[in-house]
């Protein structure tokens, strides 16, 4: 099944070159506007997908601003030292199982939307997300592709203050603020992929390389932590799972997010998204540098 989803204005649509098509006009009302709903329908998305040079455009992509491609997800599972160069530059053990936390969806913004910062010490996180298309339980890792819808770029910002502020670290709270889940630009089914398990990602901070790795070198695959999850939660429709950051992080080399900075953020045949960062207030704990922060500062 091929298609390329998005959504323009918080509605579904399939996207084509330079133009986006409407994905409730183009079924004649038979797929819901919603993104999430849309994917229950993948065979019907995949056959409209291959008709759109029959059909009309719903309009240019240069003349629109796009979404987030599932911004109703219901859940949102991600990976914390996934890559082990990362794991390496944080100090800390390679993990013998995935180490799940979780993002609160509030968070999710579009592949253009700004990021409002609430602290100096707000971090960079390019990673490679995965969307579910297919509910499942206690699913093998050989069959754990069949349920994924798709692909997107993400980039799971995080305030490290917040992160950091209690003993062991609340990864959820730190990596939710409101705008720190972009995603997009569209979500990508695997089979317009020539190699969904490796592909170059890459974060650039105001032009600069910070990250550069490629997806092949995750410790957990998408398949592993798909079945790994499972096992625990039913995975439904529309839920995300973040697969985890390369090296490269602003807290390893001492140096955070300042306002006016632009993240630009690329995954090979997945597109980029560029995110300006706004400094916009303090949060309670903004000027609070935890003890496991210090050693990483530069004076």
């Amino acid at each position: 099944m091929s298609f390329k989803l998005g959504t323009v204005d918080g509605k579904a649509v399939l996207i084509k070159d330079d133009h986006y098509f409407d994905v409730a006009s183009l079924s004649n009302g038979a797929i819901s506007s919603d993104s999430v709903e849309a994917l229950k329908f993948q065979t019907k998305l995949s056959e409209l997908y291959e008709t759109l040079s029959e059909n009309n455009a719903t309009g240019n992509l240069s003349e629109v601003e796009l979404g987030n491609p599932v911004p109703k997800s219901p859940n949102c599972y991600a990976v914390g030292l996934n890559y082990r160069k990362h794991a390496e530059e944080s100090g800390m053990d390679i993990p013998e199982v995935p180490m799940i936390f979780t993002k609160h969806t509030s968070c999710f913004v579009g592949p253009k939307a700004n990021i409002e910062m609430r602290s100096d010490y707000v971090d960079w996180e390019v990673e490679l997300v995965a969307v579910i298309g297919k509910e499942g339980k206690n699913i093998p890792k050989e069959n754990a592709l069949e349920h994924v819808a798709g692909l997107c770029v993400g980039q799971d910002i995080s305030d490290r203050p917040a992160q950091f502020a209690t003993t062991p670290a609340m990864f959820n709270l730190g990596k939710s603020f409101d705008t720190y889940g972009p995603m997009g630009p569209a979500l990508v089914s695997l089979d317009l992929l020539e190699n969904c398990e490796s592909l170059d990602i890459e974060c650039k901070l105001n032009g600069e390389t910070v990250q550069k790795s490629n997806t092949s070198d995750l410790i957990f695959n998408i398949s592993s932590i798909i079945s790994y999850l499972s096992e625990i939660v039913s995975l439904n429709v529309g839920d995300t799972i973040w697969t985890g950051t390369p090296s490269g992080v602003g807290i390893a080399s001492g140096k955070f997010l300042k306002d006016g900075d632009i993240l630009t953020s690329s995954i090979e045949g997945l597109g980029s998204m560029e995110n300006k960062c706004v400094r916009i207030s303090d949060h309670s704990r903004a000027n609070i540098v935890p003890e496991f922060m210090k050693g990483f500062l530069k004076d």
